[in-house]
């Protein structure tokens, strides 16, 4: 079933007539939605206060942390969705991947997988082994009501990028050279990632996700030929496994202003924009049968309320003929963003789109 279907023969859900579930099946909302992604995170002060000496992935395993988390920018900012707090490499480390999240670093894998015997360490992923995520995602639905909650997962290029790389990576050269130089070994791995994404993103959407998107953080890194002959079958092959739940699915990458087509191609019921492509390009790139998502910068809302109102009405007005936007920044809120400046935007796009 598309996700621009009614859930044919079923009882709609409490979040079903949300202006965010709306946008994203391209219908007519009352106002433009509104999510960020990081909103729950380090830019607010509550979110500092109930992390404080806990490593960033045991704060993932905690269901009850995980809802009060996600909860913190819905209170404060009355967004029109909630995103799930986790993090990409959770899926990973919970099927028994070295790896930590170092602060100041981000992910680190103890031992990279740059060879087929390394394969091995990629076994399948079962519920069991995030059985935190389905309580928690019950916790959470219980709360929001009618609040959409959005579940996520990293696309297999990302994930792998980690994996390969060991860590961040700046030019993503022992990526690169195992996509060029064993194709049929990149191939698998993605394949394998597929799997193991499609599988998280599957718990998300039994227990409750209205919506999820696929991070592919840097797949702005290759050009489109190279995009669609050795990632795009790993990501729709995630994007066909979750279409029968006819849920909304989302894709974002960062500089993937060159992508944006093919990103839609794989799958994806709406596709993420950032801040380098005006709307009104990226609904031509795109193409139609498309809901787009984005795309303020995220550097604009440490300038002046009215800097951030002048750059949100163009997004807005770049955007007033998309069958349906979501609004969002081009990327994650930054750190030592003010919260308020976050709460001030919601306020501001609710009442400019107010229909």
């Amino acid at each position: 079933m598309s996700a621009n279907q009614s859930p044919a023969g079923k009882q709609p859900t409490a979040t079903y007539d949300s202006a965010f579930l709306k946008a994203c099946r391209r219908e007519p909302v009352p106002h433009t939605p509104v999510w960020f992604m990081r909103q729950a995170g380090r830019s607010l002060p509550e979110y500092r206060k109930v992390r404080e000496g806990i490593p960033m992935l045991e704060s993932c395993m905690r269901p009850e942390l995980v809802t009060e988390i996600t909860l913190q920018p819905v209170r404060r900012h009355g967004v029109d969705a909630a995103i799930y707090f986790s993090d990409i490499v959770v899926p990973l480390k919970a099927i028994g991947i070295d790896l930590d999240i170092k602060p100041g670093v981000g992910p680190v894998v103890e031992k990279p997988i740059r060879t087929r015997a390394d394969l091995a360490q990629l076994r399948d992923l079962t519920p069991e082994d995030v059985s935190y995520v389905t309580e928690a995602f019950g916790l959470l639905t219980q709360e929001l009501g009618a609040t959409p909650l959005i579940g996520f997962a990293g696309a297999p290029f990302t994930l792998a990028s980690y994996l390969v790389e060991g860590g961040p990576s700046r030019n993503h050269e022992h990526t690169k050279a195992l996509m060029y130089g064993d194709p049929q070994l990149w191939a698998d791995l993605l394949d394998r990632l597929a799997d193991i994404t499609a599988a998280f993103l599957k718990v998300q959407i039994e227990a409750g996700a209205s919506a999820v998107q696929l991070f592919d953080s840097w797949v702005g890194a290759l050009s489109p030929a190279d995009y669609r002959r050795s990632v795009m079958p790993a990501s729709s092959k995630v994007f066909e496994a979750v279409a029968g739940y006819g849920v909304p699915r989302i894709h974002f990458g960062v500089g993937t202003g060159e992508l944006l087509g093919l990103m839609g191609e794989a799958g994806a019921d709406v596709v993420g924009v950032d801040w380098r492509v005006p709307m009104d390009e990226a609904a031509r790139r795109v193409g139609p049968g498309k809901a787009l998502q984005g795309n303020l910068d995220p550097a604009i809302l440490f300038s002046t309320s009215q800097a951030v109102e002048t750059k949100t009405r163009e997004i807005l007005d770049a955007a007033a003929d998309l069958e349906g936007h979501v609004f969002n920044l081009g990327h994650g809120v930054l750190p030592d963003t003010d919260p308020d400046a976050l709460t001030r935007l919601v306020e501001y796009v609710h009442t400019q789109t107010g229909r």
